[in-house]
């Protein structure tokens, strides 16, 4: 019965190790396999909390079965101790099972290579340290030493499993040569097949926030005269853009929208250094995150590698509405455009929305004025495409043949996208959040005239900053929304003191733990007015 138990207690033990293995290496990816950004969420108080949670049941466990071994000589151990330490590992099974994620753990070469370098210095640890009990003269081979193996391989599971989220570490560091090794020779793939296009126009869209939407916005216009590959998705990582490069690109394309993303300075430089953009458009700048920037002007210079990249006879579109940009100067060509700011090359003006869109105007370079209208709805989405008009008007479209196209646009999924449901509007606003996407989408939500509520579980990845950048988007929602829910009670507590310092009545508050219970929650809120729902921010998983 009992070396039935200790199967059962191993096999169990075990179980949870791996699922727990798994969440580490999902979070891991989450933060684009980089050490330090893995290292800075494992800091998170919050994080630590977590982390111990998910290893206290293995703690117990361990601590009824060392019990068990050592009860009476390790002789007619307490079969109900063993029982519950079998329970107490279900229950470590259980907290570390994989839910449902919004971006699970995907299964990459990269993954697989790391969980199988992971196992084998797993079993060579734990076979290391039988070998070295036996070998100090503990005799752990001989006659009724069973007990004793059974000891140590327990003691050293456990200071594995507790060890997993820094293994996670060792093991990316042994697999540096490997990874390395595998990702040159992609790039240096990718590379040739840029090289034997020399005609393919390449243009590069960066910025904190935006240059999803521009990336799609102007794909759609240039593809009305042009063959256009842009890169899907949120593949704007140097990796990602290889994949796209490799994966889609034909002879026939004639452009190449390669988005452009950074978390570190130098991200940037790399792409191009891949790419060689001879055009370049920077969305915007802002304090993202500064977790991994640590000051705005990193973030300043890393998005201006773009424009470093652009050789003397390309251009640079630049979005002067953003001071950051507006105010740093360059010795480029200069396409500028905007929408608050008068003195730009490409300015869209008279905005005006309704739910079936907006409407506004731009004029071309010899002053002729044209009418544009689209069905997406906020300023940051009128900006957008007047950059996207821009690039277009430059490579030789004229502006009368991008009114329709401008009219076929479509909101990016997550981007205040506008949805209906039913007796009720979502404004779809939840892709990561920064504080100027956050008031826009704000400015957006008061111009309903419907019952205004705003769901959002703040803002993330902001360093010392982001207290009090949470706090001042909450004093600005105080009359732009009916109602806020806002998720998680910690998370949040910047918005609620922005909000409650602001005179926003503490009953039309809604403070919830999850997404589920915030719709709930809206849902019973009373009224006869149709609900407008702003959706701000959804934090990934290694946030929730």
């Amino acid at each position: 019965m009992e070396i039935f138990l200790w199967i059962i207690w191993f096999g169990t033990y075990i179980w949870g190790a791996v699922w727990f293995e798994l969440y580490i290496m999902h979070m891991f990816q989450q933060n684009s396999y980089k050490p330090r950004e893995y290292r800075e969420w494992m800091q998170v108080t919050s994080n630590i909390g977590r982390l111990l949670g998910k290893t206290l049941y293995a703690w117990i466990s361990l601590l009824l079965f060392v019990v068990v071994l050592f009860g009476d000589k390790g002789r007619g151990a307490s079969v109900g101790l063993l029982i519950a330490a079998c329970l107490l590992n279900l229950m470590s099974v259980l907290v570390n099972k994989p839910r449902q994620a919004k971006k699970p753990l995907v299964y990459t070469p990269r993954v697989k290579r790391m969980l199988i370098t992971t196992g084998v210095v797993y079993a060579v640890i734990v076979l290391a340290a039988v070998i070295c009990c036996n070998l100090a003269g503990t005799g752990l081979w001989s006659d009724g030493s069973v007990y004793a193996v059974l000891v140590v391989c327990a003691v050293v599971l456990l200071v594995l499993f507790l060890a997993i989220p820094v293994l996670v570490l060792l093991v990316n560091l042994m697999n540096r040569p490997i990874e390395k090794g595998v990702n040159q020779h992609y790039i240096n793939d990718a590379a040739r097949i840029l090289r034997e296009m020399p005609h393919l126009t390449i243009i590069g869209v960066t910025g904190s926030y935006g240059k999803t939407s521009v990336k799609y916005f102007l794909s759609k216009l240039l593809s009305t005269q042009f063959s256009v590959l842009h890169t899907p998705g949120n593949f704007n990582t140097t990796l990602g853009v290889v994949r796209t490069i490799r994966e889609q690109m034909k002879s026939f394309h004639e452009i190449f929208i390669c988005e452009m993303g950074a978390r570190e300075v130098g991200d940037i430089k790399e792409i191009c250094d891949l790419v060689h953009p001879q055009y370049g458009i920077i969305t915007s700048i802002g304090p993202q995150h500064l977790q991994s920037f640590h000051s705005i002007d990193n973030v300043i210079g890393t998005k201006f590698e773009l424009a470093d990249a652009v050789p003397a006879e390309g251009k640079v579109f630049l979005n002067y509405d953003n001071e950051y940009i507006r105010n740093h100067k360059i010795d480029k060509q200069i396409v500028s455009y905007g929408v608050s700011e008068e003195n730009v090359a490409y300015r869209a003006y008279d905005i005006s929305v309704s739910k079936e869109g907006s409407a506004f105007k731009m004029k071309d370079s010899t002053g002729k004025e044209y009418e544009f209208h689209t069905r997406l709805v906020g300023n940051h989405n009128v900006q957008n495409i007047a950059g996207a008009v821009a690039v277009a008007n430059t490579l030789g479209i004229p502006m009368d043949k991008l009114i329709y196209p401008v009219k076929q646009l479509e909101s990016v999924p997550h981007r205040l996208q506008l949805l209906k449901q039913g007796n009720r509007t979502i404004l779809d606003d939840s892709y990561n959040s920064n504080k100027n996407g956050f008031k826009a989408a704000l400015d957006t939500l008061a111009m309903f005239e419907d019952l205004r509520i705003l769901m959002t579980p703040g803002m993330v990845e902001l360093g010392e900053k982001q207290y009090d950048e949470n706090k001042e988007v909450g004093m600005y929602a105080n009359d732009k929304c009916d109602y806020a829910v806002l998720v998680g009670k910690e998370q949040t507590k910047p918005i609620q003191d922005g909000l409650l310092e602001a005179g926003f009545p503490q009953n039309k508050m809604i403070v919830v733990d999850n997404l589920q219970e915030a719709f709930q929650m809206v849902n019973a809120i009373p009224g006869e007015k149709q609900k407008v729902i702003l959706i701000e921010n959804d934090l990934p998983d290694n946030y929730t």
